[in-house]
């Protein structure tokens, strides 16, 4: 069972890389650039970065390069489209969260934990087959690691909300 762990781990370390730089390096230039959608509201709003967005797919994507080099696989663009599949995963949740009339940084448990893998692991289900005993572990884990995370960069102060 630990091997299966470690192994889901290792395979979404790029996805979770993204994720986290995209957070730590943003700030800047909203990625929606200001614009707001059909009911008003800010498509994404300030907190997705264009600065942020592309950190977090060039760290993944280099953590992927780091396990080719360790691991002698090819694993380059599976590393691309979980990056970016995080990234957009992301994005999609703070469209979702702007819908529904929430302001950047409040809590929504479950999307803010689980949006990022659910299409980090659909982008790379176009060049991979992912067990199903992955996807499991990875939605059982990864709440856990995001909300220490999070809280860590809350306590470090370089995010606004423990969540």
């Amino acid at each position: 069972m630990i091997e299966s762990i470690l192994s889901a781990i290792y395979f979404f370390l790029p996805a979770y890389a993204a994720n986290i730089c995209a957070c730590m390096l943003g700030h800047g230039r909203p990625l929606d650039l200001g614009k707001n959608f059909i009911d008003g509201r800010r498509i994404l709003g300030d907190g997705v970065t264009i600065r942020g967005s592309a950190a977090g797919i060039f760290c993944g994507t280099l953590v992927g390069i780091a396990q080719e080099f360790a691991s002698g696989g090819s694993r380059i663009f599976l590393s691309i489209l979980l990056s970016t599949g995080a990234i957009v995963g992301d994005a999609v949740g703070s469209f979702i969260k702007r819908r529904l009339g929430m302001p950047r940084g409040a809590h929504a448990p479950v999307l803010d934990q689980l949006n990022f893998v659910v299409v980090a692991l659909f982008f790379a289900s176009f060049a991979v087959e992912i067990p199903l005993q992955t996807v499991i572990i990875l939605f059982i884990l990864t709440p856990i690691g995001h909300l220490a995370v999070n809280k860590t960069g809350y306590l470090l102060k370089l995010k606004d909300v423990p969540w």
